[in-house]
């Protein structure tokens, strides 16, 4: 998996975005999370080793904006440039997921159609009230690739007759980071497994979060074995071909590793 950030920073619409993992790191740099800027490796996917080659090499899933949000209305002005990138650059398939699906009509390209086959774009939904606003609109929304990401997930959701319509391939789950996170149930966890093993979904359990509840009983997870700890559960079903982007590095390992090299 690769990442580019065209784009940092993001400002807040949400329940799931209250313990925002980007807003903790750049509190801890002394950067203003909520203000957006362009960043200098905007035209990474385009960038070329001194060899010649690639620096993002052909068949690789690109993890796009993951420190802002592909839709978010500050980046109007830089989107139509990212959307060439991903055009000039077909040999990779580029991920991104969104709160903003509201705003994908206004935001694609002219030659979009139904949606590039290139790309897929990922739809939160952190509680029963954004599923129900959100994938009405999300899945009559023109998009080749279609996926949902419970993450962090609030609650109980009933997503069954969203997912019986068969547009969704993917569904991912995870509860909350950081020190103040709120509870995540496995017993929600698990709901949604059902749900997606009724409807031919693949699920993905990517992160028990901070405080998870399981049997009634409330655990402290450190950040280092919340995703260990979710593998250890054995519950993923994942029948369609393996995607990097749903790898096992963690948020805010990704964004160490990434995202102040690029600014």
């Amino acid at each position: 998996m690769a990442g580019w950030n065209p784009w940092h920073g993001c400002h807040k619409i949400s329940a799931g975005c209250l313990n925002c993992y980007v807003y903790r790191i750049d509190a801890r740099h002394g950067r203003d999370a909520s203000k957006v800027v362009r960043n200098q490796v905007f035209d990474l996917p385009l960038r070329r080793t001194r060899e010649g080659g690639w620096k993002i090499p052909p068949g690789e899933t690109v993890y796009t904006c993951f420190s802002s949000d592909f839709f978010v209305e500050e980046a109007d002005p830089w989107r139509a440039e990212a959307w060439e990138i991903m055009r000039q650059r077909r040999d990779l398939h580029f991920f991104m997921i969104t709160k903003r699906i509201s705003r994908l009509t206004d935001c694609i390209p002219p030659d979009w159609g139904d949606g590039y086959e290139n790309v897929t774009i990922c739809c939160t939904v952190e509680n029963q009230a954004m599923a129900d606003a959100r994938l009405p609109v999300y899945l009559a929304a023109p998009i080749r690739h279609k996926a949902l990401a419970c993450e962090p997930l609030l609650g109980p959701i009933d997503l069954e007759a969203y997912l019986r319509s068969g547009g969704i391939e993917r569904l991912v789950c995870g509860g909350e980071s950081g020190e103040n996170a709120r509870p995540c149930d496995y017993g929600w966890i698990l709901s949604l497994r059902a749900q997606c093993l009724r409807s031919g979904v693949d699920f993905y359990f990517k992160q028990t979060g901070a405080n998870f509840i399981r049997d009634g009983r409330q655990y402290r997870v450190p950040r280092r074995l919340q995703h260990a700890q979710a593998r250890a559960a054995g519950i993923d079903c994942l029948r369609r071909r393996p995607d990097a982007v749903w790898g096992r590095t963690s948020e805010e390992e990704q964004i160490t590793l990434d995202l102040w090299e690029e600014r």
